[in-house]
């Protein structure tokens, strides 16, 4: 029987041998006869040399690409600004979108209206001095930050009727220190009562029984309490002084919330509204005490919109009752100059 191994047919069979010529055994087979297993590491180290090929031109066609990809994140885009995409970082398509950005939060925050400054001083001094045929005297308080502004005249003017503010403070006091209460029986009607008329409608009556009440002495003890020497026989107080006892009360500092509640509510809708509340813009809201005496006319005001609030204090004197209606309109000039300046 004829033996059909590999080396004795392969070495001696021409139809072998030109059917594979050209491919890729057609070289060993011209050899002459080899191995199989000789056969076996050619093709491996074949198959290496063309896997080492194929991949060092991927390895250089990806440098390349990546090479392209960062030039065209370098390059400037449209407007000439850079593209925001790496190289490495996702593509367009890929790239998750940008959050979106509230118009409102985007928006700077609205400027606050300047505090009392050298813009506003000077526009206060320049109606005083406009007006120096009178005594005028002007403080004006931040409520925010507590600091009395003083303008004009410092000096001391009989306070005529603001003094009362003074007076109702100091019997609130007693009231909270248990001293006293609103309900005593003085005069016709009780402590309470009193009180009411003597701001709300200036009755001088009512703030003699209130005085009695307090005391000479006591009232000024409450007055050094705050820094403010008075001498009720005298009644006289600065501008600043007087912006003092209203900046006290409406901070709460000086009586509890109800009473500075109950006090404040009588310093609006007063028998006499001609003077701060008369050029106050609307939607401010005026809180105030009023005097008048002799050649003196005075406005003590807290001034209030929103969560912003300013005491304002203006202090005249004149000759007498005569030029009343000229020194009211000095009155308005400085609190419309005001109010525009901090509203």
């Amino acid at each position: 029987m004829k033996s059909w191994g590999p080396g004795r047919h392969y070495s001696s069979s021409r139809h072998a041998r030109d059917a594979t010529s050209g491919g890729l055994w057609g070289v060993p087979w011209r050899l002459g006869g080899i191995r199989p297993q000789v056969l076996l590491v050619l093709v491996v180290v074949l198959g290496l040399i063309s896997a080492a090929t194929v991949y060092a031109t991927i390895q250089a066609r990806g440098t390349a690409d990546a090479g392209a990809a960062a030039t065209a994140s370098a390059s400037p885009g449209a407007g000439g600004e850079a593209s925001p995409l790496s190289a490495t970082g996702p593509t367009a398509t890929d790239a998750a979108p940008a959050a979106e950005v509230s118009p409102s939060a985007a928006a700077p925050p609205a400027p606050a209206k300047p505090a009392i400054g050298p813009a506003l001083d000077a526009e206060i001094n320049a109606v005083i001095q406009a007006n120096s045929v009178y005594k005028v005297g002007v403080a004006l308080v931040d409520m925010s930050d507590g600091e009395v502004h003083e303008y004009g005249t410092k000096s001391k003017f009989v306070a005529a009727s603001t003094g009362k503010i003074l007076a109702a403070e100091a019997y609130y006091h007693l009231v909270e220190t248990g001293k006293a209460s609103l309900g005593a029986k003085t005069g016709a009607s009780t402590a309470g009562q009193q009180i009411r008329q003597m701001v709300q409608q200036s009755n001088n009556d009512s703030w003699a029984l209130i005085l009695a009440a307090v005391g000479h002495k006591g009232l000024t003890n409450y007055a050094a309490s705050m820094g403010i020497p008075y001498d009720r026989t005298v009644n006289g107080l600065t501008p600043a002084e007087m912006a003092t006892t209203l900046s006290g009360l409406y901070s709460g500092r000086l009586l509890n919330a109800e009473n500075t509640a109950q006090l404040l509510s009588y310093m609006q809708n007063t028998n006499y509204e001609t003077l701060i509340p008369a050029a106050a813009p609307p939607g401010v809201d005026v809180f105030h005490k009023y005097g008048l005496l002799n050649g003196n006319l005075h406005d003590a005001s807290i001034l209030v919109q929103g969560d912003r609030a300013f005491v304002f204090v203006v202090y005249t004197q004149g000759r007498d009752m005569s030029d009343m209606a000229a020194r009211t309109n000095v009155i308005h000039q400085l609190t419309s100059t005001v109010t525009a300046g901090l509203f």
